[in-house]
């Protein structure tokens, strides 16, 4: 990996994991699991130990949580919230134990004493006690300020107001709140008879009614707090962590029953074993064991790095599975037509959600793994919504099950559904005369990514589908003149419906990258909409060309294929998507009510290769093709795989081949690769 690409990655990194803790820490709305985001910052991890020097000031490693919302006060935290860092393996331990040895010169077999800790899966909290009596608290925000939600804590029964016994003039102790998995079913159950939205998960709801603006609210709702930490304290408290457990027992505080000492690292393995195997039985989440230092004097010895105390760590648990009966096999059609089979299982919590449905993915998935109506299924959360299924327990199959037969036509339209060569999903033929791919599209159109319309959200979508106020995406931007009609609905209201149609008229200007994205044709994700944009730079030219290239032999077509990152399989969905009449219909309705902006150049407007074709071909030997094409790219240039009239000009490396040929025969400007570093070096 060369450094632009570790500094892309690098940047791609940080901007995704500020996405994900702005959704856990803000939103209380996780969009990945907890083994996803620390796979993520696994990544993002091992990219700076590889590339020191390219270290972002933005880095995910020297982040901790998210900005307090603007909604509460700001609380700054006098000495910084910190995270943990994660162990997913004995040998990750090891290598913790063995780093903090190090750091403080002890033999590599020194005992270090340590306290074990169930991981609690809730919301991290500071509470500061002046003379013995609560003052204020706050959320833990981004490690160095927090959300002020000192009304919201005084109303929670576990949470002393005054401390029982002496304590220093001023310290600020640390905890977690939490809901209980049997609260938290309560709390849906009275939820969905209210008809107001669902938590995902106990972590969600005890996050989202602590930072209620109303502590009324949150007063009626059952939240639990257990102590763990100390952050400024105006004197020392005790010597140990263990000790100074507790004292907070002391003062009035619940402190975990399973924490324990460990007098040495070599009994941390069977303690995290022996509290896994209770885990399903606790009446809490957990989702790992914290395994601190217990010596305060080594502790402030080793200090921090980065975000993580180097004294702790987080062992965290492989995902958590149940088992379950499948009572039923239904189809989903997706925007694209794909047919997914989705299990319907008999209700079961795994972690903390109740999982009535889990994926099953494909039909050879199925096949392979023999998953029949009727089977006892082993679960593992791979999501917070829809769960996978990892195994089947034939003992315990019933009789005159029978294996799964794919459906031969779309459960949405009666359209022939086929399985094109070469692939695992089977895909409904129906194409627009397919309600469920009209809707699904319609959900893709509207989502964060494409066009980012506020209110518009799938349950808004389907409703307003199957009431026929939008057939297709142009019919949303013609809502306004259902507004009154809209306030009218059930839930709605004339705010409500006046905050959509503002919100949809925001979005009637909208980049050409993101319009290409937002409809929903096959294989076209964000990156190769703007890898389009950027290469025909407006709409205009764009649809043009896309037209020619229905033509077979079309230098359009060609140049469709060549264009790196595209390739030919990916220029065959373009095209189909563009032989088809009513697919060009919703694109020039749309294109005559929105403004589509030109793509961006990102080269200044001097530079001699803005808006040039290139080619590289040959083996370059001072950089890698990634790289040259990025540079090429950063100077405003369009890089293809293939010359053609339109090429402006090839860069020649060791052992071309017929490229070079080909640029010969048209006639195109060939240069050498001393030539180009010389060229990109002047720009």
């Amino acid at each position: 990996m060369t450094d632009q690409e570790a500094a892309a990655e690098l940047a791609q990194l940080a901007a995704e994991l500020a996405r994900h803790d702005r959704a856990y820490h803000e939103l209380d709305a996780p969009l990945i699991t907890d083994a996803e985001y620390d796979a993520l910052r696994r990544r993002n991890a091992e990219l700076e130990a590889q590339f020191p020097h390219l270290a972002r000031s933005d880095s995910p490693s020297v982040r901790v949580g998210s900005a307090p919302s603007g909604a509460f006060g700001k609380i700054p935290h006098r000495v910084p919230m910190l995270s943990l860092a994660n162990a997913f393996s004995p040998e990750d331990f090891a290598e913790f134990c063995a780093r903090v040895r190090r750091f403080l010169g002890l033999a590599a077999d020194a005992p270090l004493a340590m306290v074990g800790e169930p991981k609690i899966d809730g919301l991290s909290i500071s509470l500061t006690y002046e003379n013995g009596m609560f003052l204020r608290g706050a959320t833990r925000g981004d490690g160095a300020e927090g959300e002020d939600v000192t009304e919201n804590l005084r109303t929670l029964a576990s949470l002393p107001k005054t401390l029982r016994g002496e304590a220093p003039a001023l310290i600020e102790i640390r905890g977690e709140v939490f809901m209980t998995k049997a609260d938290f079913l309560a709390l849906n159950a009275a939820q969905a008879e209210a008809g107001q939205r669902l938590f995902a998960n106990p972590r969600n709801a005890a996050a989202g009614s602590l930072r209620q603006l109303d502590a009324t609210i949150t007063a009626g709702r059952p939240l639990s707090l257990f102590a763990y930490a100390m952050g400024e304290a105006s004197e020392p408290v005790s010597a140990t962590h263990w000790d100074y457990l507790q004292r907070l027992t002391a003062w009035g505080f619940t402190v975990n029953p399973l924490s324990e000492r460990l007098p040495d690292p070599t009994q941390a393995e069977e303690f995290y074993t022996r509290i896994g195997q209770v885990r399903a039985t606790l009446p809490y989440d957990i989702d790992g064991v914290v395994f601190k230092l217990d010596d305060l004097g080594l502790q402030r010895r080793l200090g921090f790095v980065g975000r993580e105390p180097r004294w702790a760590t987080a062992w965290k648990f492989p995902a958590e599975q149940a088992t379950t009966i499948l009572r039923d096999i239904k189809i989903q059609v997706g925007r694209t037509g794909a047919l997914t089979p989705v299990a319907v299982l008999e209700p079961v919590n795994v972690g903390g959600v109740l999982v009535t449905r889990a994926t099953l993915h494909n039909e050879d998935e199925i096949a392979r793994r023999d998953v029949r109506i009727g089977d006892t299924v082993v679960l593992q959360r791979a999501g917070d919504v829809i769960p996978q299924i990892v195994s089947v327990v034939l003992e315990q199959r019933p009789e005159g099950t029978a294996p799964y037969a794919p459906l031969t036509h779309c459960p949405a339209c009666g359209s022939l559904a086929v399985r094109p060569p070469g692939e695992v999903v089977r895909r409904c033929t129906g194409g627009l005369i397919c309600p469920a791919q009209t809707v699904e599209r319609l959900i893709h159109f509207c989502a964060r990514r494409a066009f980012d319309i506020e209110g518009m959200g799938e349950k808004t979508v389907v409703e307003f589908h199957a009431d026929g106020l939008i057939a297709g995406p142009a019919d949303i931007f013609r809502l306004k003149t259902h507004e009154a009609e809209i306030a009218k609905r059930e839930g709605w209201g004339e705010l409500s419906a006046r905050n959509l149609i503002r919100a949809i008229e925001q979005r009637r200007t909208v980049p050409l990258a993101r319009f290409i994205f937002a409809l929903g044709i096959r294989r076209i994700g964000e990156t190769n909409g703007k890898l389009l944009a950027r290469h025909y730079g407006n709409f205009e030219n764009w649809r043009a060309q896309m037209l020619e290239a229905t033509t077979v032999g079309s230098e359009a077509r060609s140049a469709l294929g060549s264009i790196i990152g595209i390739g030919e399989t990916i220029a065959e969905e373009l095209v189909d998507f563009f032989i088809e009449p009513r697919n060009r219909a919703v694109i020039d309705e749309l294109a005559s009510l929105l403004t589509i902006e030109d793509a961006q150049t990102v080269a200044a407007a001097d530079s001699a290769l803005a808006g040039k074709i290139l080619v590289f071909t040959g083996t370059l030997q001072t950089m890698t093709r990634p790289e040259a094409k990025a540079r090429a790219e950063a100077m405003g240039a369009r890089v293809t795989d293939s010359v053609s009239k339109k090429t402006d000009l090839v860069i020649v490396g060791a052992e071309a081949g017929s490229k070079a040929k080909r640029a010969a025969e048209l006639g195109v400007r060939v240069i050498s690769e001393a030539e180009w570093s010389d060229l990109s070096r002047v720009q």
